[in-house]
């Protein structure tokens, strides 16, 4: 009974590939450290904001993926990206080869190479593991230079977000040297609005060197992804189909540092580009493939924490204005410009990017102990820290880690051929199953 009942799943799922045939265009969005607690998360805040579920968990298909690396059972981000962009399980560290240093080729290799134009996209830098994956072939991760020049030698039509880390060499710069293999360079949303259907571009968000800031810490002239992923649709359209992947890789930054309110704010970007995505896709409903997964979890967050009963209030995050870090920046140049600066003055910064009462009955309100506790760590230079935890307290966050997990992601789908992608599977099938759908 057991074997027919597989057997009937793979000819329904067979018949429906052949069915819908296959996708002129595929997008595919990566949540970098993003698994069901992070989604979950933001799905809640929205909701409880008033904004609604998540448009990337309410993707009909539905599956969960396993992570692992070929020599761990907790994946990096390079071997994870290798994974999910060339099929193959490699070792932590190592992008677009094999163990033995062999190069694997990607699904966005595999769309070029079929004549459909290919876009990468991502919130960190371009030359990070994530994006590299789909591109790069190179035994260390670290390598930002030589994974700069497999960038340019893709032959990918368009990039978009962070800069290029490591890019000036001398007189061999990466961007000197991309602007001779004819891609147009811009920068900042008056750049990337500039840009015409057909061209080739290096899209930077702002810096070239560094990723996007921190949704939570953005200027106005900062695009978005959403805004990104737009502006790529229009330069890729054309009558072949394209392949575009879009990563959210500070949601692991976010996590690495165990800041809730920037994940989730992170998460609600990549959110809004699947967003875009599926506009696109309603209008193309028989050609278009969404699909959206994480490459691993980070932080191993938690809905919940034992200092907190059943408490869960997200909507506090709301109140935060800025991202850990940026507070610490804003303190110490606070600090800088007053010699008299004391924790008097600096209640007020708190206030001010936190949302946090000194009286009153609000749940933002302090205790005597809470304020004691945040004085002594400003007298030790610890305040930012102290935050993080009491915000990640009041809100009723956990974490258990500060590195990434062995826990599965999930990954839903919309589209043609979306039905694939139902089940319980290891990473690499997401680009065997986009490779036979190509």
């Amino acid at each position: 009974m057991r074997k027919l009942l597989f057997a009937f799943v793979a000819l329904f799922v067979v018949s429906f590939t052949v069915k819908g045939g296959s996708p002129k265009y595929i997008f595919l969005f990566i949540g970098d450290g993003m698994a069901a607690p992070q989604r979950m998360i933001a799905e809640e805040f929205s909701k409880l904001n008033g904004r609604g579920s998540l448009l990337l968990n309410t993707l009909p298909a539905h599956g969960t993926t396993r992570t692992s690396s070929a020599d761990a059972l907790i994946t990096d981000s390079a071997a994870a990206a290798t994974a999910i962009a060339c099929g193959v399980k490699t070792n932590n560290g190592m992008v677009g080869v094999d163990p033995d240093g062999r190069v694997v080729r990607s699904v966005a290799e595999v769309a070029r190479d079929n004549g459909r134009k290919v876009g990468i996209i991502t919130s960190v830098t371009l030359n990070h593991a994530t994006p590299a994956g789909f591109y790069g072939h190179r035994r260390n991760r670290s390598m930002y230079y030589e994974l700069g020049l497999d960038l340019i030698a893709s032959g990918f039509d368009f990039f978009g977000g962070g800069g290029i880390a490591g890019h000036d060499r001398g007189d061999k710069d990466i961007f000197d040297l991309a602007t001779a293999a004819g891609y147009r360079v811009v920068s900042g949303k008056d750049g990337l609005t500039s840009l015409k259907p057909g061209e080739k571009a290096i899209a930077l968000a702002g810096s070239r060197s560094d990723a996007m800031p921190y949704r939570i810490d953005a200027g106005e002239n900062i695009p978005t992804l959403a805004d990104i992923t737009a502006k790529a649709i229009e330069v890729l359209d054309n009558p072949n189909g394209f392949f575009i992947m879009v990563e959210g890789g500070a949601i692991d930054w976010a996590g690495h540092a165990n800041e809730a309110a920037a994940n989730l704010f992170e998460v609600l970007a990549l959110d809004e580009a699947v967003r875009v995505a599926y506009e696109f896709y309603t209008r193309h409903p028989d050609e278009t493939l969404i699909v959206v997964t994480g490459d691993h979890e980070t932080g191993a967050m938690t809905m919940g924490f034992s200092g907190g009963g059943y408490n869960l209030d997200l909507p506090l995050l709301a109140r935060q204005r800025c991202s850990i870090g940026r507070f610490g920046e804003i303190l110490e140049q606070a600090k800088a410009n007053d010699p008299e600066f004391d924790f008097e003055k600096a209640k007020l910064l708190i206030t001010r990017y936190f949302g946090i009462e000194y009286a009153g009955n609000g749940p933002l309100v302090l205790s005597a102990a809470e304020l004691t506790s945040l004085q002594r760590a400003f007298e030790r230079n610890r305040l930012p820290a102290a935050l993080r935890t009491l915000m990640n307290n009041k809100a009723g966050i956990g974490w258990n880690s500060g590195n990434h997990t062995a826990l599965p992601v999930l990954t839903t789908a919309e589209g043609c051929g979306a039905m694939l992608f139902i089940g319980f599977y290891e990473n690499t099938a997401i680009s065997m199953k986009l490779k036979s759908l190509l």
